[in-house]
């Protein structure tokens, strides 16, 4: 293959990633924090691939869409570590009802707090035993790895 389509295949992988996303949104998985700054690189990755169309396979535009996708596989391994209670995430998403301790009566039983967070230690959906996140990371690893070969190819 040649610059040119590796840069594009990985393009439309960033893509097919982020539509999946969406597509489980669609049926009802609702995003978490961590889930939603995944989708970003992949954007960036998307937006390199359709430089690379409009302006030929530069290398710098390789190296964004290597970026963009070694971003999202790096929040992928953290939002799964999250998940597997390797190390706490957010606290906006993640936690137990330690964190309330700090709460009065009157903020928990407020009508004004988000109703719809959806929280970023547990995985909502697995295949293998593999979360969204993980495997999110693992497809991103591989969508990096042909934005490099990219870049090496002459």
């Amino acid at each position: 293959m040649t610059r040119r389509e590796l840069m594009l295949l990985a393009a439309f992988g960033s893509f097919a990633l982020l539509a999946g996303a969406f597509v489980f949104q669609f049926l009802g998985y609702a995003p978490c924090k961590l889930c939603i700054w995944q989708r970003w690189p992949h954007g960036v990755a998307i937006g390199a691939g359709v430089l690379v169309l409009a302006l030929g396979p530069l290398v710098l535009l390789g190296i964004v869409g290597a970026l963009g996708a070694l971003t999202t596989a790096g929040i992928g391994v953290y939002h799964t570590g999250v998940e597997r209670d390797w190390w706490e995430g957010p606290t906006s998403c993640s936690g137990n009802a330690n964190a309330l301790d700090g709460l009065s009566g009157a903020d928990l039983l407020s009508l004004d707090a988000p109703v719809d967070i959806v929280m970023c230690d547990e995985v909502a959906w697995a295949v293998a035993g593999v979360s969204m996140a993980a495997w999110n990371a693992i497809f991103s690893c591989v969508l990096a790895a042909i934005w490099i070969i990219a870049i090496r190819r002459a």
